[in-house]
């Protein structure tokens, strides 16, 4: 069932190259819905990026992508004036992904004395260059296109949260703190502006093996305590979690705002 062709509605997916992002513009194309794709990567990615994002145009669905920083404000600029000259006067976005992955995985405290007094660990800076990435520019780019009157009168906010959200990791307290703030930027937006027809949720994946997750200091072990927790014994895949994107996209979801739904095969219930 393609619900969502021939209704020129598009999705803005931030960090849509790889991950959870890119999986989600996959299947959001499966069902006829436009995508456009924000991601920063370099030019030995493009190869790859190319295979992936013909698979999406192989649809039959409108694409476009902008390999540009997200956290500009200038790109972003230039980005949605595009945008918006593409969409036309009928076209609408239905949907935001918030897909941006970039912090700082450093601990509190080094083993090193060296390192400490170098920097070898998290400071105020990490804290913020964390926090303006992975939360609040949802809300520059949620802004942005609500200002630019773009969004469609039914549309849908969707970032991605974590465990981390309330339980402490080793390395992972600025990405924590994004998270925490990530849910309240979406939870005030369903709330403020729910007059304007928009729904705004979290998703909690569990842990995916995602080029994020191999990031984390110790990441294999993270993994493998996973497989012994999860009730089914799998890890999350980016696609589980995008088909719970696709379910917040279509009309039978418009009740469902401003919570934080887990999609983790009961991975948190241990």
């Amino acid at each position: 069932m393609r619900e969502f062709q021939d209704k020129n509605e598009w999705a803005i997916i931030l960090g849509g190259s790889s991950g959870l992002g890119l999986a989600t513009a996959k299947k959001l194309a499966k069902h006829g819905m436009n995508i456009c794709v924000v991601h920063r990567n370099s030019r030995a990615q493009i190869q790859e990026n190319e295979k992936n994002f013909d698979e999406i145009r192989k649809e039959n669905i409108a694409f476009i992508s902008f390999n540009v920083d997200a956290l500009n404000s200038e790109k972003r600029e230039c980005v949605l004036s595009e945008i918006k000259e593409k969409l036309g006067s009928k076209g609408k976005v239905k949907t935001l992904v918030h897909s941006i992955a970039k912090g700082n995985l450093k601990p509190m405290v080094s083993e090193n004395e060296t390192l400490s007094l170098t920097k070898g660990v998290l400071q105020n800076d990490d804290f913020q260059i964390t926090i303006n990435a992975m939360a609040i520019s949802l809300y520059d780019w949620f802004q942005a296109i609500f200002d630019h009157k773009l969004f469609a009168d039914d549309a849908r906010i969707i970032s991605f949260t974590s465990e981390g959200n309330t339980k402490p990791w080793k390395n992972y307290a600025a990405v924590s703190a994004a998270k925490v703030t990530l849910e309240a930027i979406s939870r005030n937006i369903a709330l403020e502006f729910a007059p304007f027809g928009i729904r705004a949720n979290c998703i909690q994946a569990g842990v995916t093996n995602t080029a994020s997750l191999n990031m984390i200091p110790d990441s294999e072990s993270i993994k493998n305590h996973t497989l012994k927790r999860n009730p089914f014994g799998k890890l999350t895949t980016p696609d589980d979690v995008a088909n719970v994107v696709y379910l917040l996209s279509k009309d039978e979801a418009a009740w469902i705002t401003g919570t934080i739904i887990k999609v983790d095969g009961g991975e948190s219930l241990n």
